[in-house]
């Protein structure tokens, strides 16, 4: 199973800027290890060695079949289900790695720093480009997203992404954040949901 996952997919993430979507002509694309990948509702614990952790939360989408090089208009095909995840980054590690031109997978691909929820058909809605998902702390929603805001949309990610990796039934895709991330604490409760359906429900020890 591959784990991919887009950075800055959302012009008003905090990020991010105009002019810098202006210098970006295609998404921007890295590894998670599936050793990262915590699900069905398993505490995270924060590490203690790696700095101040940061969380986000993305809507996640589920490869359904073997493809390569799709075109956009046939990408539909090839996932068959969404949830909510979060993504953990050790951020000074990360700005560090960034700040000297170094691949960041050692700040976002620890052990327990790819969270996934339930998966919910996608046939369930009837445009998974218009839903709105958010993410709750503590009893207080932090975080609100919707995918018809994405700089590149569902389809545009698995056509891009098919044309140099070959994509196999059950890899995931992180579509990117809405907006910058919020410093782990333990004790911290977390509940995700995708309009309606909570899909999503961990603690950070």
């Amino acid at each position: 199973m591959k784990i991919f996952a887009v950075e800055d997919n959302y012009l008003h993430n905090n990020n991010i800027s105009h002019d810098d979507i202006i210098k970006v002509d295609s998404p921007v694309i890295f590894f998670k290890a599936d050793s990262s990948l915590l699900k069905d509702n398993k505490p995270f614990f924060i590490p203690d060695n790696l700095g101040s952790i940061e969380y986000e939360a993305e809507l996640v989408v589920r490869i359904n079949k073997l493809g390569k090089t799709i075109p956009e208009r046939f990408s539909h095909r090839y996932y068959d289900a969404v949830t909510l995840g979060v993504d953990f980054t050790a951020r000074e590690l990360h700005e560090k790695l960034k700040s000297k031109g170094l691949p960041w997978e050692l700040s976002k691909s620890f052990d327990g720093a790819t969270v996934i929820g339930e998966w919910i058909p996608k046939d369930k809605f009837l445009d998974v480009q218009r839903l709105h998902f958010h993410l709750d702390v503590n009893g207080k929603t932090i975080y609100e997203g919707s995918t018809n805001e994405m700089l590149y949309k569902i389809d545009a990610l698995i056509s891009y992404i098919s044309r140099y990796f070959t994509l196999k039934t059950g890899d995931i895709l992180f579509t990117g954040s809405p907006s910058t991330g919020r410093v782990a604490i333990i004790n911290d409760h977390l509940e995700g949901y995708i309009e309606d359906n909570k899909v999503l429900d961990f603690n950070c020890k």
